[in-house]
Order: structure tokens, then C-alpha cells, then sequence
């Protein structure tokens, strides 16, 4: 009964949305997988996976059609050794925040990681450091200005889980980290990256996410003030949004 009354609000939620404009029915993730990110692949690439785990972006039969080369760099190895066979060229297990890099790589993947890293200054310099001059880093990320960050970073994490995993179960394998949004705004971000030798290529901003739709009333509030959020403060009130930056 609750699962069956958790669809049909999330039925009506995406009705709502399609009387929205484009720009607010984006979906950020969706974009960022499966239209960035592929603009700017190219054959024979240097790849770093950041925090791509056991999920990484190319999957084996794609990473040999691009003939690339892929390094997977995550925290957890337990996570990498969970990628099918092949993903990765070679594994690093470390911090991001603490990582140094060789300057090899033509491209850098971070999708919905950097949220998870307590300082992400630390990340930008370690990415600058991963990557060859003129190289890319593609990045994506939740925004810290965000209700549903806002949310995560009051609830305890062992609360958060279970809500997350209990309203939405398909989350149980890929969601539920710990979150600190350290400077994940657009604005600190543009920062960031002019601080460590990088310069803004593209920018792509999303005023969508899921979070709310298992209650109706709830999404209606929501999508409301992201409405008048995003008609006052612009792109600085996108729910997520993604980079791509080239190393000078």
C-alpha cells in the first residue's frame, strides 16, 4: 500500500513538471552520462575515474572501442574490485583530497563525487595535478544551495540511509554516502578552479532532482521555490550542475 502511494505521488510529480519549461525538467545526472560527457571523449584517451567505484563511466566493451585507458581512483577498493572485469586499466585506492597526480591524463570523470570530499579545494589541486596540459576535467555535482543538500547536512547519515534506502530502494547500492557540499555552489567552484590553473570550457546548470516527488505536496512547495530561487539568484540556485575545465 505505502509503495503503491509513493507511485502515485510521484506520478503526479512528474505531471506538474511537464507544464515546467525545459530548463527545469533536465535532469542533471541524465545529461551529464549521456550527452556532455560523450561531446568531448576522443579515441586513445588517458582517463581518470574519479570515485567511479564499481560503477564506472565506460564500460569494458565502450573503454575498447575508444581504444582508452582507464586509471579508477576511489577511497573504497572494495568498491573498484567490484567493477566488471576490464573497466579499469589500473586501480588507485586514495583520498582525491590527498591524492598527487603524474600530469598524464587527457580527461578527468568526477560525477557526484565531490560532494563527498571535506575539502574540495584539496580535490581541485589534486585533479589539476592528475591532468596533461590541455587535458579536461568533466565534472558533476550537487549543489550545496540545494534543499536536499541543505537536508542532508542536518539529518544524522544513519537517518538519511534509511529514509533514502526506504522511499527509494534502487538507491541502496549507489547512494548514501556521507555528504559535506564543501564550496559545491557554481560560484566557489569557478573559484576553485581559477585557483588551481583551470579555466571554465562549459558550464551546464539543473534545477531538478527527485528528492521530493514521494509526496506530492511536499514537490509542490519545492519546485515553487526553486521557481522563485532560480528567478532571484540565477544559476547559483540550480539543484546540480556540471563543468567541464581545461588545464592551462
Amino acid at each position: 500500500m505505502i509503495r503503491s502511494f509513493i507511485n502515485s505521488q510521484r506520478w503526479l510529480s512528474r505531471n506538474f513538471d511537464r507544464l515546467l519549461p525545459m530548463k527545469y525538467r533536465l535532469h542533471g545526472s541524465e545529461d551529464f552520462i549521456k550527452a556532455l560527457v560523450p561531446k568531448y571523449l576522443r579515441e586513445n584517451a588517458i582517463i581518470y575515474d574519479i570515485g567511479g567505484g564499481k560503477n564506472p563511466y565506460l564500460s569494458p566493451d565502450r573503454k575498447k572501442c575508444l581504444n582508452a585507458t582507464v586509471f579508477g581512483l576511489d577511497i573504497d577498493k572494495k568498491e573498484l574490485c567490484q567493477a566488471h572485469e576490464g573497466s579499469y586499466d589500473k586501480i588507485i585506492c586514495t583520498d582525491i583530497g590527498t591524492y598527487q597526480g603524474n600530469s598524464d591524463a587527457d580527461i578527468v570523470l568526477c560525477h557526484a563525487v565531490l560532494e563527498h570530499v571535506k575539502s574540495t579545494n584539496n580535490a581541485f589541486k589534486a585533479i589539476s595535478s592528475i591532468l596533461k596540459p590541455g587535458g579536461l576535467a568533466l565534472i558533476f555535482v550537487p549543489s550545496r544551495n540545494a534543499v536536499f543538500a541543505r537536508l542532508n547536512m542536518l539529518l544524522p547519515q544513519n537517518m538519511k540511509k534509511a529514509i533514502l534506502h526506504t522511499i527509494y530502494p534502487k538507491t541502496v547500492r549507489n547512494q548514501g554516502f556521507p555528504s559535506y557540499y564543501d564550496k559545491c555552489t557554481p560560484m566557489e567552484f569557478r573559484k576553485l578552479a581559477d585557483s588551481n590553473n583551470l579555466h571554465v570550457v562549459e558550464e551546464r546548470f539543473y534545477f531538478i532532482s527527485s528528492y521530493f516527488s514521494f509526496f506530492f505536496p511536499a514537490y509542490l512547495l519545492w519546485r515553487l521555490w526553486v521557481l522563485l530561487f532560480s528567478f532571484i539568484k540565477k544559476e547559483q540556485a540550480a539543484e546540480t550542475f556540471a563543468l567541464v575545465l581545461r588545464k592551462d
